[in-house]
């Protein structure tokens, strides 16, 4: 009876013992913003279409497909096709089953590991040696069936250690996608936006310089007919100049702002026309909720199934 209890207590004793030690989920940052000094309720607003003040709502929830609140069709098309092709974002999905599955399968060392395997074996004894049956018949068949089963304890918790980590890794990976999500949504949207509102710019001064040309026509025949002086002329030809020359910077920053889009639109993808309706802008932080997901790989590598740390203690099998 007292061997039996000093069994059972130390066996208490080694299962008390982990690897490394319990997380606990520090507490999240008190920040709730980005800049030095508090944003305005408000934004100031113009006497022109879609001039009105945009309010800043603090806390507010956002869909997942925020640009859809600038309810225009040609955007929500080209940001559904490039999040189909982009590659960044195959490879983010990929890199998420992959860390799932090797959760799944770690959590298989909780369980006794079972093999088994069979031979069979078609043989023919020798004439010139003594039979290996009892009987006289040459040909003979071999069944072999084998069947083990094992069991590692998880006596210090290595193994539950290496589940943490595994789900860890996967929950690390899920806030990996989503960065990417964000960040490439992020970035198509004000590229598609800025190069539409470049291009629309450089459509709206082609007009003026147009409007500018037909002025000076106008201007050079009342001079032929003795209504205008030269000045007059002179002064339409330079309002035309300043016009020209305010074309090609902006086809420069279209240009620009083509070639930085360029990964994300694709080639022969064109950007849409700026939306009409302003959503009101609204922010959600996050409080650093990836970083708080990785309870057991943060620590090195030491302290992590596969490491050193767990192989300095015994390995119960």
């Amino acid at each position: 009876m007292r061997r039996l209890a000093a069994i059972l207590m130390g066996g208490a004793a080694l299962a008390a013992c982990a690897v490394g030690p319990n997380f606990h989920r520090p507490a999240p940052p008190t920040v709730t913003r980005y800049t030095p000094e508090p944003l305005p309720p408000a934004t100031a607003s113009a006497p022109v279409p879609a001039g009105n003040a945009q309010q800043f709502v603090s806390g507010q929830q956002i869909a997942g497909q925020w640009w859809t609140l600038f309810h225009s069709p040609e955007l929500d098309r080209l940001v559904a096709e490039t999040l189909r092709a982009n590659p960044d974002m195959a490879a983010a999905r990929a890199a998420l089953r992959s860390a799932h599955e090797t959760y799944l399968a770690s959590r298989g060392a909780f369980w006794p590991q079972a093999d088994a395997s069979y031979n069979y074996t078609r043989a023919k004894s020798s004439a010139a040696l003594s039979p290996v049956l009892s009987t006289s018949n040459d040909l003979y068949s071999l069944h072999t069936a084998q069947v083990s089963v094992t069991y590692a304890p998880d006596v210090f918790g290595g193994v539950r250690r290496g589940v943490e980590a595994a789900r860890a890794e996967e929950d690390q990976q899920r806030w990996q996608s989503e960065a990417t999500y964000l960040a490439l949504t992020s970035n198509l949207v004000v590229t598609a936006i800025a190069e539409a509102s470049l291009r629309d710019q450089i459509a709206a001064q082609k007009r003026v310089v147009a409007e500018a040309r037909q002025v000076l026509d106008i201007t050079r025949r009342q001079r032929a007919l003795g209504q205008l002086a030269g000045a007059d002329v002179a002064a339409q030809e330079a309002l035309l100049a300043q016009a020209e020359a305010a074309l090609p910077p902006l086809e420069k920053q279209w240009a620009q702002a083509r070639a930085a889009g360029e990964p994300a639109l694709r080639p022969g993808a064109s950007a849409p026309r700026c939306p009409g309706r302003r959503g009101q802008s609204a922010r959600r932080e996050r409080g650093g909720r990836r970083r708080h997901r990785r309870p057991h790989s943060g620590v090195p590598t030491r302290g992590r199934r596969g490491g050193g740390g767990d192989q300095l203690r015994p390995d119960v099998r």
